[in-house]
């Protein structure tokens, strides 16, 4: 068996250890192979024969400064275990270093950072990376460095070489974990691209995430994850669109791609293309959990989001960000609290006004997901109306022209895995103008100033 413990890495428990506590205290990673490693080395042997395109673990090691991390990263590749079975021959399949790119993670939980490595070692095959899973803990003490250095490697035939990548988890403190840059600059494969993602809430506004994303040329966030309602944040991230460097990948976004093929399904037909450009309103019901639906209770990313696709595509300006409704909430039944009617806006084509809604309604689905999105539209006297929602697989499109109902379909699109969410943030290349618009409105929707400075019409 692959010596020492077998728990996850813990940030937390070596931030209160000193010196060679920090080095026994907690294994690193999950195991994902079983085998053994020769007194003195790093190297695991596996003593069952690897699966054909599942990541392993063939190293793993320890470090307690840059200079020790380079050169632990300089001895995998110079002690390769090349040793493998198949039908009962051992063969020699030459390791190749294959990264692509750097991929570095800031994770502020052992949890968060657990989680991301499992999703990024089911990329190995597909998108090899040095990746760096940083944990900043204790602030305010000293200066220290833990570092547990990996090698996860795939085996893409049986005649193909093994290819692998690295994975750094790296818990730092003090001075070092206020300073991320400093401590992440060294250890990049320097002319590859740098992507940041930061799960969980980055902030965003602060020096020392400006400083770690002057040198990224991606940056991967989940706007949905966001505490409160996530508008602040919202802000925030738009303001970096402005660089022409950095590109932004928020998963929230990325995941409305059935919403938003489902809706233009609908004006894809002749007869409703016309109302396209004649909307007068605009309403999305998300799900809460707080009897109350109060503003700032539940993130409502993913329903701005929606908004802001459907104004950036028809080039909608924001007249009036959003804000609560005048009378707050709807009128409670006897005996149970009054709900919030959520919030409203305006979007100006022109001359036209379009009416937004953003409403909570009470639901068991997680908190800020997405109901139902009403579109209302009038045209030379004739009304259309069109209702779209989405369950984990499929979405459902209704369409009524005049109160008669002429389109009732169900596309089966099924919810995006955070993997896929991963790969595609990683594939994207440049910057997406449909993000970056969706993005900007979005932020205008959330109260932002406009791109020439000025403050939203009231």
């Amino acid at each position: 068996m692959v010596e020492g413990p077998s728990a996850p890495f813990d940030p937390a428990a070596v931030a209160g250890a000193t010196g060679e506590d920090r080095g026994r205290r907690g294994a690193v990673g999950e195991i994902l192979a079983v085998g053994s490693r020769p007194a003195g080395s790093s190297r695991i042997h596996l003593e069952t024969p690897q699966r054909i395109g599942e990541p392993v673990l063939r190293w793993r090691s320890r470090a307690r400064s840059i200079d020790d991390i380079e050169k632990e990263l300089a001895r995998i590749w110079s002690e390769p275990n090349l040793e493998t079975t198949i039908d009962g021959q051992t063969g020699r399949h030459v390791s190749a270093r294959t990264s692509v790119m750097n991929l570095v993670v800031v994770a502020r939980q052992p949890e968060i950072g657990e989680r991301c490595a499992a999703t990024i070692q089911q990329l190995t095959g597909r998108h090899p990376s040095r990746t760096i899973i940083c944990s900043p803990a204790d602030p305010d003490g000293p200066s220290w460095l833990d570092a547990a250095i990996q090698a996860h490697c795939v085996l893409p035939r049986e005649d193909a070489p093994e290819t692998c990548a690295e994975l750094i988890y790296l818990a730092v403190g003090g001075e070092s974990g206020r300073h991320l840059d400093a401590v992440v600059a060294p250890l990049l494969i320097h002319d590859l691209p740098v992507t940041v993602w930061w799960p969980g809430d980055p902030p965003l506004s602060g020096e020392p995430a400006r400083d770690l994303l002057a040198m990224a040329d991606r940056l991967i966030v989940e706007g949905s994850a966001w505490s409160g309602d996530g508008l602040g944040r919202l802000r925030d991230l738009a303001d970096l669109v402005g660089s022409p460097r950095l590109a932004v990948s928020d998963f929230a976004l990325v995941r409305q791609y059935r919403w938003r093929e489902a809706i233009a399904s609908i004006f894809d037909l002749p007869d409703f293309m016309p109302f396209l450009r004649s909307l007068r309103r605009i309403a999305v019901t998300y799900a809460t959990h707080d009897a109350t639906g109060a503003p700032g209770s539940t993130n409502i990313v993913k329903p701005v989001y929606h908004v802001a696709w459907l104004a950036s595509r028809l080039g909608l300006r924001v007249e009036q960000p959003l804000e609560p409704f005048p009378d707050a909430r709807k009128p409670a039944r006897k005996g149970v609290e009054a709900m919030s009617r959520g919030l409203n806006a305006v979007l100006r084509d022109g001359r036209r006004e379009i009416g937004v809604v953003v409403r909570p309604t009470l639901s068991p689905m997680p908190s800020g997901t997405t109901l139902r999105i009403e579109l209302l539209a009038e045209r030379r006297g004739s009304e259309l109306r069109a209702d779209v929602t989405a369950v984990q697989d499929s979405v459902h499109v209704r369409v009524w022209l005049d109160g008669v109902e002429e389109f009732d379909r169900t596309f089966l699109a099924p919810r995006r895995s955070e993997v896929d969410l991963l790969a595609e943030a990683i594939e994207a290349g440049s910057r997406d103008p449909l993000a970056t618009d969706a993005l900007r409105v979005a932020a205008e929707l959330a109260g932002a100033s406009k791109p020439d400075g000025g403050e939203p019409d009231r």
